[in-house]
């Protein structure tokens, strides 16, 4: 049976509350405090594209392995009044209160729901189609910056939970994967082929403990993350490494080497962006490569967890 925790749900839980608590895993060192997350910006983010709702008390939103299709598409939701609960095989996982926002990672990812909301309480709720979520990340661009730092912080907690395990070693193979060819080609003429930056196999890009301000984007080739001399992630071409630094000058938490020769791009804030604006659906890409992030590390810390 699947447990209550929250490693790749269909929910960022913007200000959770747990209905079952979990003890809090060991830190690898004290990270950067994600961005808070801000009801107003989202608030803003759903009415420049959303539509209403209103939802009866015992209606199913949604439910966990369901998928969009002809007659339904996917949608992410904004709660303004009333309260939805989350459950996951029967069992509570948290409540959603006026504010929050819940539902994002299937837009994001087109995967399947991993939890059901239940309205607790007459509800009225914006929600956006993938669309419409398009449409408001073009207006909006900052509400991507907010959900990759909240999906930073999430990935940060899976790969501590991964370290705290008796996992084997990584195999490159299990690489996550990240943008398209098409979605590269259109970020490096948006960010400009000067930025474009090449690196040899064996080449430490990243050094644990570095003060850094920006993330990365590999453009061709393969790395390692790595803490505490233990690899953690594979990534190819498309995926993005180094992004909780982008929010704010921080200690970098992890190392990062080529695995290959190849292309890397650095992305400040400022560039993240603007290339949100030029072209939302890339954003959605880069946001999509952290949820396959969260994806892989929560397969690994179920694969082995006791039973």
């Amino acid at each position: 049976m699947a447990d209550a925790e929250d490693d790749d749900l269909d929910f960022l839980g913007m200000a959770k509350r747990p209905l079952v608590p979990a003890p809090a895993p060991a830190r690898t060192e004290e990270p950067a405090e994600p961005l808070p997350y801000d009801p107003e910006l989202a608030l803003r983010f759903f009415r420049t594209s959303g539509t209403q709702e209103t939802i009866a008390a015992g209606t199913r939103i949604f439910a966990e392995q369901e998928r969009a299709g002809l007659l339904s598409r996917a949608r992410v939701y904004l709660l303004l009044e009333g309260e939805v609960a989350m459950t996951l095989a029967g069992r509570p996982l948290t409540m959603m209160f006026p504010g929050e926002t819940f539902g994002e990672l299937a837009v994001i990812s087109d995967g399947p729901r991993t939890a059901t909301a239940i309205a607790r309480k007459n509800c009225r709720l914006l929600s956006l189609d993938q669309k419409q979520f398009l449409a408001s990340l073009k207006a909006v661009p900052d509400f991507a910056l907010m959900l990759i730092s909240m999906m930073a912080e999430r990935l940060r907690r899976n790969l501590e939970k991964l370290l705290a395990t008796n996992a084997a070693p990584l195999a490159p193979h299990t690489r996550v994967q990240g943008l398209g060819r098409a979605d590269l080609a259109d970020l490096t003429r948006i960010v400009g082929e000067s930025a474009r930056m090449p690196m040899k196999a064996g080449d430490a890009l990243v050094s644990k403990g570095a003060l850094g301000a920006m993330m990365f984007v590999l453009i061709e080739g393969q790395v390692a993350t790595a803490i505490g001399g233990r690899v953690v992630e594979y990534l190819g071409p498309g995926g993005i490494f180094g992004e909780t630094a982008m929010l704010g000058g921080v200690r970098r938490a992890a190392s990062v080497t080529a695995e290959s020769d190849g292309a890397w791009m650095p992305l400040t804030k400022a560039g993240f962006l603007k290339v949100v604006a030029a072209n939302p659906a890339i954003g959605v890409a880069l946001l999509r490569t952290m949820s396959e992030r969260i994806r892989v590390s929560a397969d690994q810390i179920r694969a082995h967890r006791p039973a």
